[in-house]
This record gives structure tokens, sequence and C-alpha cells, in this order.
């Protein structure tokens, strides 16, 4: 993947007290968003051991590390530390032995504690760390927000894609991100996308400038990330092409291997990009809750033929 989650950044999100403060977390990062709960390893077998993931120690655990004697635990922790892992998390606010904290520490090893239950934070931290560490792409296009569809508007620079956005805000619609959207497939359904922090709540228009949404039109008209769900490629109309005018067939493109349904839209002086997006989106929501308009009304063509037979 090629980039890592900060500890730093890790400890502030998920809660973290720090229970090794000597232990330096500047420029410590995690690679993988996995973890391990490291019951093997206790029991004394680091065959095959996920030394590169965050080692995570519940209940269990710590009552099985409880009924072993001294000299038996002191051998698990003083190889345990051997390994350089990323961190180790006690949760169930559990306090983890004084040798480990000592051992841990020489080795540059943070120890952290946790509150929260042990199965509830597992789930919690992989579903950060999958978003946080999910293969990233960057395009050019305008993302919004439309009766709660990601819509993602593209084409050509110049040919109105944050116009159309603009509108849509002003119709109580939410922007993401103009000109550079940050798309993440987060798994083999879902693509996320966001802003750069640079550009973020930043509208750029042609003539006027820059426009800052957030502030223009209040925190209500933006958002910071957005599942897509619809792609609007906009288009100079051609008079020898052949636009869909039914909409049986569904057309696609394609991040990151994941298919999303796209619209070629043809641009014209005089058509409301506004509506039309609002009622792609709105189309679109409407074939995902099971009812397509093109297939009613092919389905009233075929019932008045029989008839008329």
């Amino acid at each position: 993947m090629g980039h890592g989650v900060k500890l730093s950044e890790l400890v502030e999100k998920m809660e973290l007290k720090n229970l090794t403060p000597t232990v330096e977390l500047k420029g410590k990062e995690v690679s993988i968003p996995e973890v391990n709960r490291p019951a093997l390893q206790l029991s004394g077998f680091f065959d095959h051991f996920d030394s590169d993931r965050v080692q995570i120690i519940g209940y269990v655990e710590y009552t099985y590390l409880q009924t072993l004697d001294y000299e038996r635990k002191i051998k698990i922790y003083d190889e345990l530390v051997t390994y350089k892992v990323p961190c180790i998390v006690y949760s169930r606010n559990l306090e983890p032995d004084k040798e480990l904290i000592e051992k841990a520490a020489k080795q540059d090893i943070p120890i952290f504690q946790t509150e929260k239950q042990t199965s509830g934070f597992m789930a919690e931290l992989i579903r950060w760390m999958n978003v946080k560490l999910a293969p990233c792409i960057s395009i050019h296009g305008v993302l919004v927000d439309v009766y709660g569809v990601g819509v993602l508007i593209m084409g050509e620079s110049g040919i109105g894609k944050s116009e159309a956005a603009l509108e849509l805000i002003k119709r109580g619609h939410r922007l993401v991100t103009d000109d550079v959207v940050e798309i993440r497939k987060v798994s083999d359904e879902t693509l996320v996308g966001s802003a750069p922090d640079i550009t973020r709540h930043f509208i750029e228009l042609r003539g006027i400038g820059i426009v800052d949404v957030k502030s223009m039109f209040g925190v209500q008209s933006v958002r910071e990330t957005q599942n897509i769900d619809l792609v609007i490629t906009l288009e100079d109309w051609s008079r020898e092409k052949e636009y869909d005018r039914l909409g049986l067939e569904e057309s696609y493109t394609e991040f990151l291997g994941n298919k999303v349904v796209c619209h070629n839209i043809p641009i014209r002086p005089g058509r409301n990009l506004a509506i039309i997006v609002e009622s792609a989106a709105v189309n679109h929501r409407q074939k995902q809750m099971g009812y397509n308009a093109a297939q009613e009304l092919y389905k009233r063509v075929q019932e008045n033929l029989a008839k008329n037979r």
C-alpha cells in the first residue's frame, strides 16, 4: 500500500492511554489494517506470528498470563518484545505487568490501554484502519451529496462541473470536494470520496475565483466524506452522437476495480444541470429500492401491444 497510519493518530482517534510515555511515537506507523490477539504466542508458540499487526490483549489472554509462574511469564515477555510489534493494547482497562512495560520500553515498543470491550474495540480499529489504509487515487471532478446519494460529476475542464455543484448547494445539497477527488476503495463494493486538506470546502468559479462554501452557506452545506454511488459525465452535445433515451441498460465506469453506475449527460445552453443531477440521483435511488421507470414503461408498452393483438 505504500503508506501507513501514524501511531500518534491512532492513539488520538481510539482514545488510548499511553502506559509507556518514555517511548517516542513520532515516526512510528502501522501499515496493515488487521489486528492480532497473541493467545498462541503467550503460550510460547511464535511460528507464523503476525508481528507487524497491532497486538491486542483481552480478558482471556490476561487471565491466562495470571496463571503462569514468574519465570515462565518473563520468558514469554522476553520473546514477545524481540519481535518489534507496532504496539500492544490492553482492553477493558486491564493493567499489564510492570515487567512487560519495562521490557517493551527498552525495545521501543509502546503499550496502550483502552476501557473498551475487546471485540468492539477490534471491530472499530479494523474499520478505521481499513479506511485509512485503503488503496487511493486522485481524479479530476466534483463530489456532492444529493439526497444521500454520492454523485461524482466528471467532464472536461471548464464544462460547468463547479457551477452545477454550486447550484446544488444552493438547493440544499452538500459539497464533499471540488476539482480534486480522493477515492479510496474501502471494500469490494464501496468507494469513498474525500477532499485533499488544502482544497477542502473550497470551490473555484471561473470569473469569480475561490469561494468558501462552508463560511458562505454554513456547515450544513458540506461533508467530509461520501460513498460514490453514481457518476455523471458532462460532455458537449453532439448532433451525430446517439444518447440513451430509455435507460433500460446501465453503463458503468470503474475505479480501483469497483464498478459504478455512470450517465453521460450532453450539455446545451438552457439545460438546468442541477435539476438533471437531482433527477439522476433520485432515479438511481428508486432503482436501488426496486423500482425502474424504464422497465415500467417497457412493461406498459408490452401490455398495450398484447391488448391490440
